[in-house]
């Protein structure tokens, strides 16, 4: 069913929560706009790319990878962000998603015409990019919400002895109130090899990516623009406040969810977030709410250390049958 230019799909109630009509048309007849960020935790396929480094997601591969735990993989993701869409009582689809760790174009078709999403009508655009393990970056969106004017993919040039990281993606569209969006989605490169010897690799990222906002900036002064994505650094790091300082405003900084999750991530029985959204100033003032969302399916128990856990797929190379390492981040705009 189509309600003022957004589609709707309804569900089992044990997957999405119970909605009422009038509560979805007050929902739906506003410009609302729900954008949601994501890691997927290593979203491989099966087949073996012989240009990457893809080895350890096969069946052969110690993690004993398959199509069974990947499908199942893969509507666990899509039952992960359709319930991203509940808001206050009522649920619609998220119009905007940011994916970063999925592998390629192929996982992107399966995503969205074959598992769970494949009647939701997402589009998607993506990254191809020199990651040695070929992990990418995505953007979902949905067509009755965003329409796409142009998108491009930003090169990151290595520094001496980095390893080539992930490309930058570029979206630009328009929304049904008219307003204009420049969406950059971001995976920066990890901290293995530690923080201080790795800090200038993520800080070469950001700087790339703070040059493809001033260019959006040399164009229009009060673009609306969004920056999401792991940045593999705290909010309080160099690399986010770099672009804090660039102009930038980080509506994700210390947010929690309902359930027990002080952050997006927890390594080592410690919260934190090391996943952003960051918006310019003339969106800040249109952000209603943002958010980590923590529904119970997508947590389990921490055993050793207290409290809750992502329900990730993988404890080492034990498999978890779950959904990712990472928890999504939600904001809402009223635009």
């Amino acid at each position: 069913m189509e309600i003022c230019g957004r589609v709707c799909i309804f569900a089992p109630q044990n997957i999405y929560p119970p909605i009422e009509m009038g509560q979805l048309i007050t929902l739906l007849c506003g410009v609302f706009l729900t954008f949601v960020e994501l890691n997927c935790e290593n979203l491989f396929d099966c087949r073996d790319d012989s240009l990457k480094q893809d080895e350890e997601w096969l069946a052969e591969s110690t993690r004993h990878w398959n199509e069974h735990r990947y499908w199942q993989k893969l509507d666990h993701i899509g039952q992960e962000l359709i319930a991203c869409g509940e808001a206050d009582g009522t649920w619609a689809l998220p119009d905007l998603i940011a994916l970063t760790e999925v592998e390629n174009d192929s996982v992107m078709i399966d995503l969205t015409r074959r598992s769970l999403l494949r009647q939701a009508g997402y589009r998607y655009v993506m990254t191809d990019s020199p990651d040695l393990r070929g992990i990418d970056v995505a953007l979902l969106y949905n067509p009755f919400a965003f329409r796409l004017i142009s998108h491009d993919t930003l090169r990151v040039e290595p520094l001496p002895g980095m390893r080539p990281t992930r490309d930058i993606l570029y979206a630009k569209g328009e929304v049904m109130s008219g307003d204009t969006l420049h969406i950059f989605v971001v995976h920066t490169p990890s901290r293995f090899g530690g923080e201080r010897a790795t800090r200038p690799n993520r800080l070469q990222v950001v700087n790339r990516l703070c040059m493809a906002i001033d260019s959006v900036y040399t164009h229009d002064s009060l673009a609306n623009i969004i920056v999401a994505g792991d940045f593999n650094d705290a909010w309080d790091d160099p690399s986010p406040q770099l672009l804090c300082r660039h102009g930038l405003v980080n509506i994700s900084k210390k947010v929690k969810g309902k359930n027990g999750a002080r952050g997006t991530y927890k390594y080592n029985g410690r919260w934190g977030s090391i996943d952003h959204i960051m918006v310019s100033p003339p969106l800040s003032k249109k952000t209603t709410a943002c958010f980590v969302f923590d529904a119970p399916f997508i947590l389990e128990d921490d055993r050793k250390s207290g409290g809750v856990q992502p329900r990730r797929n993988y404890r080492g190379y034990r498999y978890n049958n779950g959904y990712s390492d990472h928890l999504p981040l939600v904001a809402h705009f009223d635009l």
